[in-house]
């Protein structure tokens, strides 16, 4: 009796939490369906009293979001790329080789993941710049084409792999390269999917970097780009609700489709297979 009491109050918490937590979102989606009158109006409702298009059929008139959208999902579908490839490498010479200083490298690894972020904006920019990379979009990508998370997440699954199973290719004849790219790679899709969601967010909705390194305009990301309903008298609260509604799909895509796989990583990367 008091372990079904618990649960019930377990479940009733969590779902006052994701009330609060999703709530603000929908109010944001059924405002870009609203005029600026009505959303700047004292007197507030959730549903649109005279709902409109506008703000989306508008949208590319008043405000390059095309190129933003694009340019966005670029950099961030490439990043993702190279930082699960480097990670599943990174994870797999740690988790399956043995060689003098692993732990050692191996604690490096996990160090960085312990030092802000913003503690190296400044001696990351000056180094950039003096490289000759201030607008370029290498300066978005060579950051971050590693990650400690990435890095500790994958070999946490490699560990996972019997050794059976790659000694076994070894004795057949497969080379290294072979190994990694047709026996571990495929095995650790759970792993991949997990890093791919969590990679893909953070460089999706990174704003303080891009701000900082992209001075063209039509070479700026959305996060940036969305800044710019933000006018020196009045906000176009309607557009950049409408804009972020669209920005948020991306994400909401990828999870959806990767969701069982992101939470059978998260949960492998968590313990040692």
């Amino acid at each position: 009796m008091k372990q079904k009491v618990l649960k019930t109050t377990l479940f009733i918490v969590l779902c006052l939490a994701g009330v609060v937590t999703v709530l603000p979102f929908v109010w944001m989606v059924l405002s870009s369906f609203k005029t600026n009158g009505e959303i700047e109006s004292l007197e507030q409702s959730l549903i649109p009293l005279a709902p409109t298009l506008d703000n989306y059929l508008n949208l590319q008139s008043n405000f390059d979001f095309l190129r933003y959208f694009a340019n966005s999902i670029l950099i961030a579908v490439l990043v993702t790329v190279i930082v699960v490839y480097t990670s599943c490498i990174c994870g797999y010479v740690l988790g399956k080789y043995q060689f003098k200083g692993k732990n050692l490298i191996f604690g490096i690894v996990m160090m960085t993941m312990m030092v802000p972020w913003s503690v190296t904006i400044i001696p990351r920019y000056t180094m950039f710049v003096k490289a000759g990379l201030l607008d370029s979009y290498l300066s978005l990508i060579l950051p971050v084409m590693f990650s400690g998370f990435g890095i500790f997440m994958m070999k946490q699954n490699m560990e996972g792999i019997p050794d059976e199973l790659i000694e076994a290719a070894r004795l057949d004849g497969a080379n290294e390269f072979q190994i990694f790219h047709q026996l571990v790679f495929p095995l650790c899709k759970n792993g991949i999917s997990a890093i791919a969601i969590f990679q893909f967010l953070w460089v999706w909705e990174d704003y303080l970097w891009p701000y900082l390194m992209m001075d063209s305009e039509n070479k700026q990301l959305l996060a940036v780009g969305l800044t710019l309903f933000n006018g020196r008298y009045s906000t176009d609260y309607g557009g950049l609700f409408a804009a972020t509604a669209i920005s948020i799909l991306p994400v909401i895509i990828v999870y959806v489709i990767f969701q069982k796989r992101f939470i059978a990583g998260v949960a492998a990367g968590a313990v040692k297979g």
